[in-house]
């Protein structure tokens, strides 16, 4: 990787980690207590399910990176280049998984969350996610509903629309998506994007904070 490359990741992560601060989540309630117990005893369990998305997938399993995101936070979008850039680096031997944790605050994010997972029931989910940042700065923020540009881009990727908009509108696809927040509530995650590594909290500032954490879990 370029010097220029990384200095640009190592910003991009310190601005990530910085906006996070103040992107709390605005929730209520406590964890569902035998997800708590689990996250207690056995956090790596919890951290990935076996129906997480994985952006990919390594056959020995000994290195998993998770994050928890928001599709509307500024802060999971400045993060994404530097994602994939630790997807493009060490996509051979880490395990990626992408889980849903949309702000209550951001008006938009649980309808972007359903829109990937609706994608995701025909093999759409990492189009989605990639098209979901892409176009961050022409949805985000706004509070009017963009259900009609979600179902678009479903459209450009040539999806079952019938099916797109049953799983868009069925209570489980929310579920779903619920699941991972009650998750994220059980690990402790307050704000977006929150990594973990092996079921472990990571908190890096740069990019390379990330690539040693990942170097030093691969030995």
């Amino acid at each position: 990787m370029s010097r220029a490359l990384k200095i640009s990741l190592s910003l991009v992560i310190v601005f990530a980690a910085a906006l996070a601060v103040f992107l709390m989540v605005d929730r209520s309630g406590s964890p569902d207590a035998a997800a708590a117990e689990q996250a207690a005893t056995d956090p790596a369990s919890i951290a990935v399910r076996e129906n997480s998305h994985r952006l990919n997938s390594v056959p020995d399993g000994r290195v998993t990176f998770v994050e928890f995101l928001d599709f509307e936070c500024e802060a999971c979008r400045s993060a994404y280049p530097a994602i994939e850039q630790l997807r493009e680096e060490y996509g051979d031997r880490v395990s990626f998984v992408a889980r849903y944790f949309p702000i209550a605050s951001h008006f938009n994010a649980e309808r972007a969350a359903r829109a990937v997972e609706a994608a995701a029931q025909q093999g759409g989910f990492e189009a989605m996610y990639q098209r979901m940042y892409e176009t961050q700065a022409q949805w985000g923020e706004q509070q009017v509903p963009q259900d009609e540009l979600f179902r678009s881009f479903a459209v450009e990727q040539g999806l079952d629309m019938s099916a797109f908009d049953a799983a868009y509108t069925d209570p489980a696809t929310l579920e779903r998506i619920e699941a991972d927040v009650a998750d994220g509530i059980a690990l402790g995650v307050q704000g977006t994007p929150t990594f973990f590594l092996n079921g472990t909290k990571i908190e890096p500032t740069t990019y390379g904070d990330l690539t040693d954490a990942l170097d030093a879990a691969l030995g």
